[in-house]
Formats: C-alpha cells, structure tokens, sequence
C-alpha cells in the first residue's frame, strides 16, 4: 500500500520523502523499544536510510521518561501486575494498553526540520487532524504537550532525538480502558482529566487508524509505504 499526500498549490513541487509504514498490532512493549532502538541505530550508521513509522497497541504497560519523578506514580511497582519501564524518551509517566493507538516515527528530521519544538507540534498537528474528520476539535493548551477535546486529553507525546533521529511518540486514546491512568498522575498533570475518543461517540480504532496515516503523510509530507515484514 502506498499513501500519497497531495501538495499544496503553494509549495515547489518535488518528490515527497519515502517513509516505511509498519501496521503491527498488539505488541509487547519492550519488544517495540527494542524495535525501535534498532531502528534508530542502523539510521545513525546510515543516515540515507528512508524514515519509518510504527503503528501499535502495547498491552498494560507504565512507562517514565528518563527524568520522570516517582512522585507521580500512586503504585508500588513491584506488586503491579502491568510492566513498568524507564525509557530514554522526555515526560513524566503515562500509561499504554489496547485500544490506544501508539505510534513511533523514527525520522531524520535533517529531512525536516531540525528542531525538536516544530516536531513536538507538528505530532499535536497530526492527531488534530486525524480527529477532525469525527466531529472532533482537537486542542492544544499552552505550555503543554498533547491534544484536548472539550478539557479531556485524549492524544499524549514523548519523543527522543538523537543525532536528530526521532524515537517514541505519541500515543491517542481510541477507546481504551481508562482505569489505568487512576494509578498515575498522567504526564504529571493532575488538575486535566484524561480521556477517549469513544466518549464522545462511536468511534472506530481501525478508522481512527486510516486517519493517522493520511494525516501524517499530509503534515510531514512524505510517501508511506506499507512494510509487512519487519524482518
């Protein structure tokens, strides 16, 4: 499958960025990093490497951000029976699990932009747009990272760069069980509910999903190009 984005009339035309799209399902977490990880290495070593994105969902899992504080997790770690995971990405905790569409582009933002704040809200762009086509205003607060619809956050980002070679990313509530995030204080924002799309009608993953895509081939303007094998 190919996604092409159309340009606007207002750009010189060129030949979008080639970028691999990866539609892989349920997938543990640490195997996902790993993934990732790897992912961004063989890019480091070879920076003509096309550009990947991954779409998932993990199952329960916690994880923090390389200078994340306990303070904001209201669990004992050890007796949780979800995994719990320090990351090399930025931001407080934040909670993944089915029904939460997670997902990790691993860019060369030489390609881009090389500037960690344009990339930040060219994601929060990405899920606005992916939303719209619900009926969905997506939002973005001052001074914070993410996506809100009417004071819920239903879309949370945590990137890392190296060598400008994003990980992470950003993960949006389709129609999760939000129970989870009861046992954190999410991203370390305690007075801002969390929330899903499904709350506010019915909503599709795989629908969602199909947004995502075409969103993120229009705002980075690159050509997706779906990989079965990950190898």
């Amino acid at each position: 499958m190919v996604i092409k984005n159309t340009p606007s009339t207002d750009k010189p035309i060129r030949s979008p960025h080639r970028c691999h799209l990866y539609q892989a399902g349920l997938m543990d977490y640490e195997t996902a990093w790993q993934w990732q990880r790897s992912l961004v290495e063989a890019r480091r070593s070879n920076p003509e490497l096309e550009d990947v994105l991954v779409l998932l969902e993990h199952p329960p899992v916690y994880t923090l951000g390389q200078g994340a504080s306990w303070e904001f997790v209201k669990f004992d770690p050890a007796q949780s029976a979800a995994k719990v995971c320090r990351v090399e990405r930025g931001g407080e905790v934040t909670y993944h699990c089915p029904g939460q569409l997670v997902g990790y582009p691993i860019l060369n933002l030489r390609r881009y932009q090389p500037d960690l704040h344009w990339y930040l809200r060219q994601l929060e762009e990405v899920v606005i747009r992916s939303i719209a086509p619900f009926g969905l205003i997506g939002e973005r607060i001052d001074g914070l990272t993410g996506v809100w619809v009417e004071g819920y956050k239903v879309a949370a980002i945590g990137i890392k760069a190296s060598r400008w070679i994003t990980m992470h990313g950003f993960a949006i509530n389709v129609c999760p069980n939000l129970t989870g995030f009861e046992a954190i204080v999410p991203c370390g924002i305690g007075n801002r509910p969390v929330g899903s799309l499904a709350q506010f009608g019915a909503i599709e993953f795989a629908a969602v999903q199909r947004q995502v895509i075409c969103a993120f081939s229009d705002v980075f303007d690159v050509q997706l190009i779906e990989v079965v094998d990950r190898g």
